[in-house]
């Protein structure tokens, strides 16, 4: 008789779980599908937020927005969005919240004050789109899961020039459900938007990628560099390695050669783009990970140390492929 009681009490409480699930995947998707303008906060307008708020707001979406930068969040309020001077009032005022911020420390702060302000309701999806280390997107998830909302990791690829033309990938961390739920919002600001996996496996993909990309950037400039000293002709070289096997993200759009490609940060002094300051702090989580999962990074450190050079050289706020101008400037021993 017992064990018939405690068979039933399980199959219960199986029941009711279904059943909750069942109502979280209907409440995300009646947020995802019901049309018309969302109200969406947007926090973090720096080179990337900026003109990825723009374009939701190009869509038709009533932004609510928050930097510390007060030109910043007078820029998209001068194009019709409510500016505020806290987050937590921003986010009771919104259906999704996306943020893109520095670094670790700045989004768990961030969500802490949202959380303790009061600024999580059951029917807000946060979104982060910072490059943080996946183990703190794992923990800012749970506590905003705890206050009762959803929360997705979704980092981005494609840099500057990705968000002007809203040509992003994301990266999607959290279940299909949740991806579902953001996908069409995210498909705003990008033409590609990829689920990952599990909360934290967005910005585990980012990382890796990110890695990926200081590494290609600083091999392409050390073979530039070497090429022009061997008397090659810049250009010349840059059209073969994008038509052979050399080629790369970094070949094609941010030569780090001035002169190369008009629109890449080279030809400006290295102005703009993706900072040094950004991808140093990228490799510094990549080795943290790296190190936690017991992988062996050998080129990721190396790269890391380069750019930690670049920053004692006071780069930190140009562009990543000013190493180009570093190797330029060392001779060789």
């Amino acid at each position: 008789m017992a064990f018939r009681v405690l068979t039933r009490n399980v199959a219960g409480s199986q029941l009711q779980q279904q059943q909750q699930q069942l109502k979280v995947l209907s409440d995300l998707l009646i947020r995802s599908f019901s049309t018309g303008p969302k109200n969406v906060g947007f926090i973090g307008l720096g080179n990337m937020g900026n003109p990825m708020a723009s374009h939701l707001m190009a869509k038709g979406h009533k932004l609510h927005v928050f930097d510390v930068s007060k030109d910043a969040k007078d820029s998209l309020k001068a194009k019709g969005a409510t500016a505020y001077d806290n987050v937590a009032e921003l986010a009771k005022a919104s259906d999704f919240v996306v943020s893109m911020l520095p670094n670790n420390d700045i989004v768990a702060d961030t969500y802490d004050s949202i959380i303790s302000g009061g600024g999580v309701k059951s029917q807000t999806i946060f979104i982060d789109s910072s490059t943080i280390d996946p183990n703190v997107a794992k923990a800012v998830q749970k506590k905003v899961k705890a206050a009762g909302a959803t929360f997705v990791d979704a980092p981005v690829s494609g840099g500057v020039p990705g968000a002007k033309n809203a040509t992003l990938t994301f990266m999607v961390g959290g279940t299909a459900e949740e991806y579902q739920a953001v996908k069409e919002l995210l498909e705003g600001m990008g033409k590609k938007i990829t689920h990952c996996g599990g909360h934290g496996m967005g910005q585990a993909a980012k990382v890796c990628n990110n890695m990926m990309l200081g590494i290609s950037m600083c091999g392409l400039a050390e073979c530039m560099n070497l090429a022009i000293r061997l008397g090659l002709d810049a250009k010349v070289f840059a059209d073969i390695v994008n038509a052979s096997t050399g080629r790369s993200w970094a070949s094609e759009v941010n030569n780090p050669v001035p002169g190369i490609i008009p629109t890449a940060p080279a030809a400006s002094g290295y102005a703009g783009g993706f900072a040094t300051g950004l991808i140093t702090k990228d490799l510094g989580i990549a080795s943290a990970v790296a190190t936690s999962s017991n992988s062996p990074i050998p080129l990721g450190a190396l790269t890391h140390q380069i750019y930690r050079t670049l920053m004692a050289k006071g780069l930190a706020n140009k562009d990543f492929s000013v190493v180009y101008d570093f190797l330029k400037n060392t001779e060789g021993k």
